[in-house]
């Protein structure tokens, strides 16, 4: 089933504050408590809201964050990240195409802690060559 217009208003303000009451939603879409209501259980249903999450503010995240974009030698991707998964400093990691063969996300509180994570990627058995971005200032976030 596609989303209409007031399904993808509804999941905007979710997005925004996911503890939103119903009644509250109801009153920014200007529709009845238990039509909102019906919309986020059938939404839920459907796959388009797969649960509900924490999102941190700026004073409960890290104080450093870094973007690592790692090349790995053929047939190691288990292992590596298997290994990724191990660092606490890691806190997502993708596969791409192109040069780079994943991108991982660190945040650290230190420069000394970022510096021991970047360290441990760089040493992992099958890592071929990585390459660091510091985050500088967050521009944009819609997460």
């Amino acid at each position: 089933m596609n989303n209409d217009e007031t399904d993808r208003m509804l999941l905007t303000l979710l997005a925004e504050n996911a503890r939103a009451s119903v009644t509250s939603l109801a009153r920014k879409l200007g529709l009845a408590r238990t039509t909102v209501q019906a919309r986020i259980e059938r939404l839920e249903t459907n796959g388009s809201i797969a649960g509900y999450t924490l999102r941190r503010g700026i004073k409960a995240r890290a104080a450093l964050r870094a973007t690592v974009l790692i090349s790995i030698e053929p047939r190691s991707g288990p292992a590596v990240l298997a290994r990724l998964k191990l660092l606490t400093g890691v806190e997502q990691v993708h596969t791409t195409s192109g040069r780079w063969d994943l991108i991982a996300l660190l945040s650290a509180p230190t420069t000394e802690a970022l510096d021991e994570t970047l360290d441990d990627i760089g040493a992992a058995k099958g890592v071929r060559s990585s390459e660091s971005l510091i985050h500088l200032s967050t521009k944009i976030d819609r997460s």
